[in-house]
């Protein structure tokens, strides 16, 4: 069980090289803990329905704290999450920003 005053170790990492670390504790999700720590990353909605949160695990374990419906099946199998909803269960590393939503986007027209 976590310790709600010392909770998880989150690293966010952005393509560009950016990286910070923050802490979530006592039940807060990836945005809730970034944002307390004065890290900006991608949010919209806040309720898991628009995607625009979108990040990729690259280690550690996270559970949604609501159904991620901005998510399909294959998105949560290769590893995506929505930083709105989603709660740490363990220290753990994610990919952030803008670009990683943009991966799941399919352009007909290419």
């Amino acid at each position: 069980m976590t310790d709600p005053e010392t909770g998880h170790r989150v690293v966010l990492r952005w393509r560009d090289g950016r990286r910070e670390t923050v802490r979530a504790t006592g039940g807060q999700t990836v945005f809730e803990a970034a944002a307390e720590a004065g890290v900006g990353v991608p949010v919209g909605c806040r309720t898991g329905a628009c995607g625009t949160c979108t990040g990729r695990l690259l280690g550690g374990r996270v559970w949604h704290r609501r159904p991620p419906r901005a998510l399909k099946r294959r998105h949560l199998d290769d590893g995506y999450v929505l930083t709105c909803v989603a709660v740490p269960s363990t220290d753990c590393e994610l990919e952030v920003g803008s670009d990683v939503q943009a991966d799941l986007l399919v352009n007909p027209w290419r």
